[in-house]
């Protein structure tokens, strides 16, 4: 088992509330600090964070979760500080095209089953391996068979090599599936398409509430936006309800952060230089 932090695999904190000290810190670390060489001083993290209206004492509660997590790493430079820990940087990269290249199915694409059979004894590794597979998009067919889109295989070959289960796991690329019913009906049995429904509907919902200053509005609408391409798998046309709402979602965040990207990026090199 791997225990030094700099080397252990970073997950992503697909629990942390949008809008919560954890979740934004780590969205602003996500976003700026690999542009920005990798290391920030803690007192200009916790100035950005004033910025996003966190007190100072819970910014550093936050930095310091955020350490627990094995996000960063205490390193000092010039000043005290934090690097950000190389393991993360697959994750984050996973993140960023998630994040900004949001990709949506065709007719035409291809899919991923995952079929597993994991030992009674090992029920806390099969309760893992479901969370993840869950907070990819996948969706679950079965208990034991989840499907994904094809595109996510090498994502769900990591988490098995990850967790340490890919001797129980079986993957079978496919085409079409052929439910019993129609495909929207076996997309809803499969995808809680209400819940992604209420989720997309929020986010459009905050765009109203985003802050006049342009680094927070960045910072706010990422945070609110980067669940989103995790937990909607992006199915095809044939799959959804003609009211789907995600590429509603989609367009005015590409939109938005279009927007606000290049006036956020001159509000923290102003502050770093």
């Amino acid at each position: 088992m791997i225990s030094d932090p700099a080397v252990a695999p970073v997950l992503d904190d697909i629990d942390a509330r949008p809008g919560s000290t954890a979740s934004l810190l780590r969205t602003f670390i996500g976003v700026f600090l690999r542009p920005l060489g990798g290391w920030i001083s803690t007192a200009d993290l916790v100035a950005f964070a004033g910025d996003l209206g966190i007190e100072a004492a819970q910014a550093r509660t936050g930095v310091a979760r955020l350490k627990q997590k094995g996000l960063l790493l205490a390193s000092r430079e010039e000043q005290i500080g934090y690097r950000l820990n190389p393991a993360a940087t697959g994750m984050l990269e996973r993140g960023d095209r998630r994040i900004f290249e949001m990709r949506e199915m065709t007719d035409a694409d291809t899919w991923c089953l995952v079929s597993f059979s994991i030992p009674e004894s090992a029920r806390s590794v099969r309760h893992q391996l479901r969370r993840r597979l869950q907070w990819i998009g996948a969706g679950v067919v079965s208990p034991a068979l989840w499907i994904c889109p094809g595109h996510l295989q090498a994502e769900v070959e990591q988490i098995l090599q990850e967790l340490d289960v890919r001797g129980w796991a079986t993957l079978f690329p496919t085409s079409v599936p052929v439910p019993a019913g129609t495909l929207i009906e076996a997309a809803a049995q499969w995808w809680d398409l209400e819940a992604l429904r209420g989720e997309h509907l929020s986010f459009q919902g905050a765009l109203a509430t985003l802050p006049a200053e342009p680094f927070a509005a960045y910072v706010q609408l990422i945070d609110r936006w980067r669940v989103l391409p995790y937990t909607d798998p992006g199915l095809p046309p044939s799959m959804l309800p003609t009211d789907w709402p995600g590429r509603r979602s989609f367009d005015e965040f590409a939109r938005r952060s279009a927007e606000l990207a290049a006036p956020a990026w001159a509000h923290v090199r102003a502050r770093i230089a």
